[in-house]
This record gives C-alpha cells, structure tokens and sequence, in this order.
C-alpha cells in the first residue's frame, strides 16, 4: 500500500521531469527559431549625410537654417555674400563688349588693308600690260631700224619705254607684297573672345555658388556658425542628413549569415518606441571588419565590432545593412538602438514563402 508521503513524492518527481522536458523543448525550440530567423539587438538606425561645404569662399550674410531643423530639397541654407562675384561677372561681360569692339575696329582695319592689297594688285597688272605693251613696240620698231623706216632715236625711245615699264612693274610688284604683307586678321581677338565668355561662365558659376541650397530632403545637423561668419570654399559648415532614406545597420553572427543575401526580408523596431513594427529589406553585406587578434595590420576603414568575451572563441559578427520601408521620421534619429530579425526564406524577389 502506497503512503501518501510516497505519493508526493512520486508526483513531485514527475513534475520536476516534465518540467525539464519542457524546458528543453522550449530550448529547442527558441534555437530553432533563432536559426531560422536571426535576431539581434546589436543595431542601430542610420542614414547617409553630406557634408555641406561652400564652392566659393566669402561671408555668411544669411544664414536661413538653424540646428536641428528640416529642409526639403531646393530651400535656401545660407547665402554668401554675392557682391564680389556679381562685380567680377559685371566685369568679365564689360570686357567682352570691349573686346567686341576692338574686333569691330580691326575688322575695319584689315578691310582697309585688304582694299589696299587689291588696288596695288591692279596697279601690277596695269604696270605688266605697259611693260607687255612697251616690249612688243620695241620688238617691232627695231627690225626697221635697218630698213630705214625708222630712226636710231625711234628705236633708243622704244628701248627706253620697255625698261621703265619693266622697272614700274618690278616696283609695283614690290609694293604689291608690301600690302599683302601688311594685310592682318583679328584670328588673335577672335581667340581672345572664346576667353572671356569662358570668364562670364565661370563668374556666374560662382555667383551661383555664393548661394547654398540644400540638395535633398535632410535633416541640419551640427551647425555652430551664425550670420557674418566667413565660409571658406571646400570648408564644412554644418552636416546635412538624407532624410529620403533610413536603415538599420545590425550586426550578426557568422554563423547566422546563412541564407542572408541582398533583398531579404526583415523587420526592425527602435528602442525608443517598441511598440512601432518596420518592414524592411537587406539593402548589403558588409564584407569585412577589423580583426581583434593582434599580429595583422589592416589600414582603416573597416568597421571595427568587439567581441563580448575574451577568453574563449566566438563568431565574428558583420554589419548587415537593412534599408526601411515607411520609416517614421519622428522617431529615427542615426545611432538609434533598434533591434532586427532577418527571414532568410523570403525576399522582394520570391515573396513571403
């Protein structure tokens, strides 16, 4: 006969089993689960950000933002001082009308000399028709000499035409090559007016600079200046951050990059408000960080992610970028603690499995 001291015992026993059994099935069956979707709460949001820098140095004279603020592409950040870059555009297009009229007037110049150049040309012909002319009646005069239809001073006035036409016509071609020597052309100026539209360009490229715009939907961040600041070009003045789009950056293990590619589904919520839900997809893999062991040198630039335990060997983790949909601009902020899990068996291309 079983004592009731027994009964309890037994009772106690299979209650301490089942208990282990379930605890092992739950084991189980959160591993399984792990494996199948990994998780972490090593995350944080993120998004890109410029930094907005001058192209054109001068002083703020309107600063149109302040720290922390929105700005939507197109609105106006600051505005340097235009003044000096509105002289030298004035300038530069000055100098091209004058540079316009200085080819006008040569133009002018090079017609004149171009006229010259052909009048002396028909003074050649003109000079070779006399010489032409002066050496036929001395070829015909002198063969009467001998026949005596003419005089010896017929034939010495003949051959003293023909030879000051020749030397008229040696002069005029002498004075013909002077004139085509002395024809110029406005090729230099006509070069010179390429220069100075390039000069009107690029001074309306800078008074275009002088005024600072932001280039798309962002968030200002880490602004310290004020209005009457000098900007310098190609110098920071604050951080623009694109607020078009958001991801978390979650770092898993090795062991659970399996299965993980490029378009997996995820889903993310920020520490901040866990009670908020955001669908996701794999937007990268990062393909290297920075090794912990020493003896190996890497140039910077990888991520560096610390192991928690030191004393015994755990998988490495790697930053896998997941891109939001639909985020809540209220809530995201860049280093926002949030937490990911990834479904490996679904993706944008093959849908929900």
């Amino acid at each position: 006969m079983t004592t009731p001291t027994t009964s309890q015992k037994s009772n106690k026993a299979w209650l301490g089993i089942a208990l282990v059994v379930l605890t092992v099935l739950v084991l189980i069956f959160v591993v399984w689960r792990l494996d199948r979707e990994p998780r972490t709460d090593d995350a944080y949001a993120y998004a890109d950000t410029i930094d907005v820098v001058p192209e054109v140095s001068g002083r703020i004279v309107e600063l149109a933002v302040h720290d922390n603020q929105a700005v939507k592409q197109g609105d106006l950040l600051f505005q340097i001082d235009p003044r000096p870059y509105q002289d030298a555009l004035t300038r530069a297009k000055a100098n091209l009308v004058a540079l316009d009229k200085q080819i006008e007037l040569t133009q002018r110049t090079v017609n004149a000399q171009q006229y010259n150049a052909q009048s002396v040309r028909a003074a050649v012909e003109r000079a070779r028709a006399a010489a032409t002319q002066a050496t036929d009646t001395l070829h015909r005069t002198a063969p009467l000499l001998s026949q005596g239809y003419v005089s010896a001073q017929d034939v010495d006035l003949a051959r003293t035409a023909q030879r000051a036409t020749q030397a008229e016509l040696a002069a005029a071609e002498l004075q013909a090559q002077q004139a085509a020597a002395a024809v110029s052309g406005v090729d230099a100026l006509v070069a010179q007016r390429a220069v100075a539209e390039a000069e009107i360009a690029i001074a309306e490229l800078n008074l275009e600079f002088a005024t600072v715009r932001a280039p798309f939907d962002g968030w200002v961040v880490s602004l310290k200046t004020s209005t009457g600041q000098f900007a310098s070009a190609l110098k920071p003045v604050f951080t623009l951050i694109d607020a078009r789009h958001w991801y978390v950056v979650a770092n898993f293990r090795e062991t659970e990059l399996k299965g993980i590619r490029a378009g997996t589904r995820a889903n993310v919520y920020l520490m901040s408000d866990t009670s908020q839900r955001f669908r996701g997809t794999v937007d990268s893999i990062s393909y290297g960080v920075l090794p912990n062991e020493g003896g190996l040198a890497l140039p910077g630039g990888l991520p560096r992610i610390e192991r928690t335990l030191n004393w015994v060997h755990v998988a490495q983790r790697f930053p896998v970028k997941i891109r939001v949909e639909n985020p809540n601009p209220d809530l995201f902020r860049i280093g926002t603690s949030a937490v990911a899990v990834l479904y490996p068996g679904r993706s944008i291309d093959a849908g929900h499995r």
